[in-house]
């Protein structure tokens, strides 16, 4: 009888000790990835840390630009833009000049955008979640801030 006893005690405690516990694999497994992450820095030189994305039709995507210059917004402000395949990038910039009370993003042209982070000062971050197009192509982006994307403040997002 005892031996049954010390048995039932043994199993039960057995049994006991993986309640409670999650399977990590199946946990992980079952979360959402969520939008993939582009960190994307710009400063006093006026140029991008990254120039080339490339995404996936439909993927999920997270850009995050931070101005880690020291310039105020007056004279080295910073966006990101991005345009629709196709658009003429330096007809578009040129419009963008004399948008200055909407943060250098034309409204007349507002067709034009696929999506985009507003004009940061030093120090600051913003970010724009958007799925990548789902036509392949090359989507081109730049900051509109006057002179910088002549001085190469450019980009490529290509889908393919």
């Amino acid at each position: 009888m005892k031996t049954r006893l010390l048995f039932a005690a043994a199993l039960a405690a057995l049994v006991l000790s993986g309640c409670g516990q999650k399977d990590s694999s199946t946990a992980a497994a079952a979360a959402p990835a969520g939008p993939r992450e582009i960190e994307i820095t710009a400063g006093d030189t006026m140029k991008y840390s990254v120039t080339q994305i490339d995404a996936t039709p439909g993927e999920d995507l997270k850009v995050i630009l931070t101005n880690n210059g020291t310039q105020p917004v007056e004279v080295m402000g910073h966006n990101w833009v991005l345009l629709k395949a196709g658009t003429d990038v330096a007809a578009y910039d040129a419009a963008a000049l004399n948008s200055k009370d909407t943060g250098y993003i034309p409204a007349a042209l507002s067709d034009e955008v696929v999506t985009h982070i507003d004009l940061l000062g030093p120090r600051k971050s913003g970010e724009a979640d958007f799925k990548a197009p789902m036509t392949p192509g090359d989507y081109p982006f730049l900051c509109t801030f006057p002179a910088h994307y002549q001085t190469g403040m450019k980009g490529i997002l290509t889908v393919k």
